[in-house]
């Protein structure tokens, strides 16, 4: 069994990695815009917001869980960490404390579902009215511009030729890989989704691992804040809204099962380059706003219905 497992994987992402070259060639003919340097870059750098969050959105699903809240987290951690720099505290410190704030509020999600037993769906649904509801009467409603130079660094850097929000998500995606796959953690997870109660037998510490992952996913989900402000150069209370439908997209469409317990990294990062390249392709071939959801809910439904043909074999 868990031959004919890898080898469904294999055949899996293989598709996607095709599905992308597919659509690089027609997104080629259709805009002589599309495959230059500068485009190219420019959607590795629009990736790496999702691809971040996307990272700990996968962490979640694959305890069999959902994180609804994660536009909302980033909004308000990015707002108090602007305000902050703008009362005087240092970049550094005011990262750390948004950052923190991210994971505190991940971590309220996870003890609500591990301690209280509030299911994940309903728990993270609240707390996204909760961070939301909160940015927004935390700035009354208004944006907080100018932000700190040294700061910006995060959104705007460059080290060579790729992009500072690149690196940053490479090394998370690196971090993930290494948790996942090299660690005891990794094996803990995948246990906890595919049988919460098994795993508890097991001994495994299933209460601290649903509110770690919880945690990662709300610190994520800031330092894709942080780094979406410095580039903007602006904090606005609704920024991030939508953003965890992006991240469970990707992590869905990269073959990680919602039912928990299945699922791997590489295929989570071709997803988040799908819906990058997607979002990419949109903008240059001019589609209306108003059919960009209908484009993009197509092309997300036919990555699922492959991936469920894949599973069925």
């Amino acid at each position: 069994m868990g031959k004919i497992k890898a080898i469904k994987i294999q055949l899996q992402q293989s598709g996607l990695l095709l599905f992308i070259l597919i659509g690089v060639a027609v997104l080629t003919l259709l805009s002589d815009r599309f495959l230059t340097p500068a485009n190219l870059i420019n959607i590795l750098r629009q990736a790496s917001i999702n691809g971040i969050i996307s990272v700990g959105m996968m962490l979640v699903i694959l305890t069999a869980g959902i994180d609804l809240s994660v536009g909302a987290i980033l909004a308000l951690s990015v707002v108090v960490t602007a305000d902050l720099m703008h009362r005087g505290l240092p970049p550094f410190a005011a990262t750390v404390l948004g950052l923190g704030i991210g994971g505190l509020l991940g971590f309220v999600n996870g003890w609500l579902v591990s301690r209280i037993r509030v299911p994940p769906f309903i728990a993270t649904l609240g707390m996204m009215s909760f961070a939301r509801g909160l940015a927004l009467a935390y700035t009354g409603g208004k944006p907080v511009t100018g932000l700190d130079e040294g700061f910006r660094f995060l959104g705007t850097g460059i080290v060579g030729r790729i992009p500072m929000p690149v690196i940053i998500a490479f090394l998370v995606f690196l971090i993930g890989y290494i948790l996942l796959t090299k660690t005891r953690v990794g094996t803990y997870l995948y246990a906890l989704g595919e049988n919460t109660e098994a795993a508890l037998f097991s001994g495994i510490a299933t209460g601290f691992y649903t509110k770690f992952v919880f945690t990662a996913s709300g610190v994520l989900a800031a330092l894709s804040g942080m780094i979406l402000i410095a580039r903007l150069d602006s904090a606005q209370p609704v920024i991030g809204l939508g953003y965890e439908f992006d991240a469970i997209a990707a992590v869905v469409i990269g073959g990680t099962s919602l039912a928990g317990g299945e699922g791997r990294l590489s295929g989570t990062l071709l997803g988040v380059l799908i819906i990058a390249m997607l979002n990419n392709a949109l903008n240059l071939i001019n589609v209306s706003s108003f059919y960009e959801g209908i484009v993009k809910g197509m092309v997300i439904a036919l990555a699922l219905i492959l991936h469920g043909l894949v599973r069925k074999l």
